[in-house]
C-alpha cells in the first residue's frame, strides 16, 4: 500500500511517499481503508521535534519527546493521528463494528493515518459516521473538536456567560466558538480581519482583530478566556476576566485531558443536528503531504487542513 513515512525529524521535506506492506488486523482490530486524514499542529510538532511551548519548555521537552517518540526519528514511521474511512476487514474478536461501516477515529500517539490502510483496536476513540456527514467533515473532529469540548467543560459554560476565544479561526478555536454558542454563551472571537466573517458565521457575536486592538485594554470583561493557540502573554491572561472568571490555555491543558469515546459520540450527534461543523481551509491529495505540512507550519490556517487518499 501507499504510505507517507518519516525516518528523521526535520522540515516537511523529510516526509516521503513509499510502498509498504498492507497491515493485517489482529483479533480485536479492524482494517480501515482511509479516505481522509488531516494535518494539524500536533503532526508538525512531532515531525519537526519542536514542542512550541517556549524556549525553556522546549529545552526540557525535546529529550522527553525523543524518549517517547524516538531518538533520531519517530519509531512509528507513518505519522498522522486522525482518519475517516470505511472498515474493510475485522478480527475474529471484534463485536462493535463490521465490514462496510463508515468510521472516524483518532489513533493518538500510535499514528499511522498517512496511509491507504491502517489497523486499529475496536475499543479506541472510534465511532460510526452518520450517513449525512462526509469523510472530510468527520476526519478533523477527533482532535480539534474533542479537545475543545473537554477543555471548555472545565469552565462549565452555560447560558448567559460571556466567552472570549483567542485564536478563534484555528482548528480548536472554530470548534470552541461553536460549542460555546451551543451551550448558550455569548462569544467574542479574537482573529484577523480576514477571518472575521468566517468566525461570525460560526456564531460569534463580534470579533476583535488582534493586530489592531488589544482586548485587555477594553473595559469588556469575560467569564471565560480560552486561549486556543497559547499566545496570550502570561501577564495579560487574567486582565479581562471578571471576578471568579476562568482562563483556559490549550497548551497547558491539552496534555492532561482524558479522551473518551462517549464524547466523540456526543460530537457526532451535534454534527448530525447541524450544531457543529468542521471548517475546511485546504484539501491536499496524499501526494502533496509535504506542501500541506509547509502550509500548516506557517501557522495561519483557518480551521482544518485535510488530506484525501
Amino acid at each position: 500500500m501507499k504510505a507517507v513515512i518519516c525516518t528523521k525529524y526535520g522540515p516537511p521535506e523529510v516526509l516521503r511517499i513509499t510502498e509498504v506492506e498492507k497491515p493485517i488486523p489482529k483479533d480485536h482490530e479492524v482494517l480501515i481503508k482511509i479516505h481522509v486524514t488531516t494535518v494539524h499542529i500536533g503532526d508538525t510538532k512531532i515531525r519537526s521535534l519542536k514542542p512550541g511551548m517556549g524556549k525553556l519548555q522546549d529545552f526540557i521537552l525535546k529529550p522527553i519527546m525523543r524518549i517517547v517518540i524516538g531518538f533520531s526519528g519517530p519509531r512509528k514511521k507513518i505519522l498522522g493521528m486522525e482518519l475517516a474511512g470505511v472498515i474493510q476487514e475485522v478480527g475474529k474478536g471484534v463485536s462493535l463494528f463490521k465490514p462496510g461501516d463508515r468510521v472516524f477515529a483518532t489513533t493518538e500517539m500510535n499514528f499511522g493515518t498517512y496511509a491507504e490502510f491502517t489497523c486499529i483496536a475496536e475499543n479506541v476513540l472510534m465511532v460510526k459516521i452518520p450517513d449525512a456527514i462526509s469523510y472530510e467533515q468527520a476526519a478533523p473532529i477527533p482532535n480539534g473538536a474533542l479537545t475543545a469540548l473537554i477543555m471548555i467543560r472545565k469552565a462549565y459554560i452555560k447560558t448567559g456567560m460571556k466567552v472570549l476565544v483567542y485564536g478563534a479561526s484555528g482548528s480548536v478555536g472554530t470548534f470552541t466558538v461553536q460549542l460555546c454558542v451551543h451551550f448558550g454563551a455569548t462569544v467574542v472571537g479574537v482573529c484577523s480581519t480576514a477571518n472575521d466573517e468566517m468566525v461570525r458565521s460560526l456564531g460569534a457575536e463580534k470579533t476583535i482583530d488582534y493586530a489592531k486592538e488589544d482586548f485587555t485594554e477594553s473595559s469588556d470583561k469575560y467569564d471565560v478566556i480560552f486561549d486556543a493557540v497559547g499566545k496570550i502573554p502570561r501577564s495579560d491572561r487574567k486582565k479581562a476576566l471578571r471576578g471568579g472568571g476562568v482562563y483556559l490555555n490549550v497548551l497547558t491543558l491539552s496534555n492532561s485531558i482524558k479522551l473518551k469515546v462517549e464524547d466523540l459520540s456526543y460530537l457526532t450527534a451535534l454534527m448530525k443536528s447541524g450544531d457543529l461543523k468542521a471548517v475546511i481551509d485546504r484539501k491536499y491529495p496524499l501526494e502533496k503531504i509535504v506542501q500541506a505540512h509547509r502550509y500548516v507550519d506557517k501557522g495561519h490556517k483557518k480551521g482544518n487542513v485535510v488530506i484525501t487518499i
